[in-house]
């Protein structure tokens, strides 16, 4: 699982780009007999195994989608104006390494020198309406000859294992979730189980609503990456999740709200197996969860994530053995399911 996640943080999969990474997962089921199938807007949706012993209908999802940017204007001197794709915080785009387009061209996130600002500039937060990327072009007509108005723009970090048992890498967010998704797909199940893997949820959870319109489950689990924010000066009732402490559940968020049985059968079944898990104490973000859960005539929805340090950035951290106990927690609590029908 931890090459196919460093594989999956190396592929660039902005909101409404993902193919890469479709085709990517698509390659890498480990069972290629798994029917699945792509829908309109680009939800890579594959059913899992099952023994027929129940009849719930099981919907698990993770996004596909980084966040990002995208060219909106090519400057006379072929400087590349952009626009945010998803939810980035303008400070951390200043001299970031990034690639453009469908053919990777390198670029730099560039500003104006320390040296030429004023005193307000250096005080203040840049603008991203005031960053450019610089791909070296000597003017606009030999930037027109690589880039187009249009194209997306990836951050260029590949993933690093480091510290004991981390990973720094892009992307995190989600592909954390598709990792284990993936594992998950190895294993049979007493229901039937629709993997989705999709897409936009970082500029509106989009996706997901027309992946559950379509499947129409009972139950929605959402498997995400989550804020971490155990750094300092961060007050302790501030800390959302703390990295190392195991999987998150979540009770609540801007966007959805957990199913309390949902929620006790996932709490019950970490603390009878032993698996070391969080509950996350702030309810700020969103995820598919909000669109699932509100699908068709209404279902049942719960969220599991991992922590991730520096999120929605290029040098997201996250702990190797949280996501492993993740996997293990999901599996451990999805297998006796259907108990909750009973």
């Amino acid at each position: 699982m931890m090459r196919k996640l460093a594989e999956l943080t190396m592929l660039d999969g902005i909101s409404g780009n993902e193919q890469e990474i479709r085709k990517f997962i698509i390659q890498n089921l480990a069972d290629k007999s798994l029917k699945h199938y792509t829908d309109s807007i680009g939800n890579l949706i594959v059913k899992g195994k099952t023994d027929g012993s129940s009849n719930l209908k099981v919907m698990l999802a993770a996004h596909m989608d980084e966040v990002g940017l995208m060219v909106n204007y090519i400057t006379d001197d072929g400087k590349l104006k952009f626009s945010p794709v998803g939810g980035i915080d303008s400070r951390i785009l200043i001299g970031k390494h990034v690639r453009v387009g469908k053919c990777k061209i390198p670029g730099v996130i560039g500003y104006k020198s320390i040296h030429l600002q004023d005193k307000n500039e250096r005080e203040s937060v840049v603008k991203i309406k005031n960053l450019y990327i610089d791909i070296a072009a000597k003017d606009k007509e030999n930037a027109e000859e690589f880039v187009n108005t249009g194209d997306y723009v990836a951050f260029a970090s590949e993933p690093v294992f480091f510290g004991e048992n981390r990973i720094k890498a892009k992307a995190l967010d989600d592909r954390a979730g598709c990792a284990v998704l993936m594992e998950l797909l190895e294993e049979v199940w007493p229901f039937e189980l629709y993997a989705c893997f999709t897409v936009q949820e970082e500029v509106g959870l989009r996706g997901a609503l027309v992946a559950a319109n379509r499947i129409k489950p009972d139950i929605g689990i959402v498997l995400e990456g989550t804020t971490c924010a155990d750094v300092p000066k961060v007050k302790e009732h501030e800390v959302s999740t703390v990295m190392g402490e195991g999987p998150v559940l979540s009770f609540a968020d801007r966007t959805s709200i957990a199913d309390r049985e949902l929620f006790y059968h996932f709490l019950k079944t970490a603390e009878k197996e032993g698996i070391p898990y969080q509950l996350k104490r702030t309810t700020t973000g969103g995820n598919d969860a909000g669109r699932i859960q509100t699908s068709g005539t209404g279902v049942k929805t719960m969220v599991v994530s991992v922590p991730c340090r520096y999120i929605h950035s290029p040098v997201s951290v996250l702990d190797l053995n949280d996501l492993k106990n993740m996997l293990n927690l999901v599996s451990k609590a999805l297998h006796i399911l259907p108990e909750l029908g009973r």
